[in-house]
């Protein structure tokens, strides 16, 4: 008898869904993985700058979910960008709560031309960004800006797939996760 998991996600996107659904899928194979995505508002620009902006907008989407849904774990994904040391780079920051604990998690970066960082600072969304640059439409709800500038090698839900596995291991290892000595 299959027991049935309820996700809700923070987002429309279908690869935000997508990704949480997957992961849900691969740590729970003896559930039924009831992942919906909800509006939820990020209460941050819509394009973040700066890794706390965005790890800010993601938690504020989890915290709503959690405020008007119910649901045995609740997940939200933002992605940012920020100028560092080395140069522009974009990221995803992601959170899983369980009501009894958040976990806030963080993607690998994806270096980016300054040129298109530049357009962030001025207002613009990566994935219109992109769309621009590469003659595309609504990548952002495709492979997305990682998509693009890997030729496709990486994606835009691999890289979200990859930081929700890995922001998983407390809800794992509760035991181990809460021992401070």
């Amino acid at each position: 008898m299959l027991y049935s998991l309820k996700i809700i996600v923070g987002s429309k996107n279908p690869v935000k869904i997508n990704a949480a659904k997957h992961i849900f899928a691969m740590y729970f194979p003896e559930h039924e993985i009831d992942c919906q995505g909800v509006d939820a508002p990020s209460n941050v620009p819509d394009q973040p700058i700066g890794e706390e902006e965005t790890r800010v907008g993601a938690q504020n989407r989890v915290n709503y979910c959690k405020e008007h849904y119910q649901a045995h774990y609740y997940v939200a994904m933002e992605g940012g960008a920020e100028q560092f040391s080395y140069g522009a780079a974009t990221f995803a920051y992601v959170v899983i709560d369980n009501a009894l604990n958040q976990v806030v998690g963080r993607s690998s970066s994806l270096p980016l031309p300054q040129v298109l960082y530049n357009a962030l600072l001025n207002g613009e969304e990566l994935g219109d960004v992109m769309d621009k640059a590469f003659n595309t439409t609504n990548v952002k709800q495709k492979g997305g800006a990682i998509g693009l500038l890997t030729n496709n090698h990486a994606t835009r839900e691999s890289t979200y797939t990859q930081a929700l596995t890995l922001a998983m291991a407390p809800f794992l290892h509760v035991d181990l996760y809460s021992q401070t000595n």
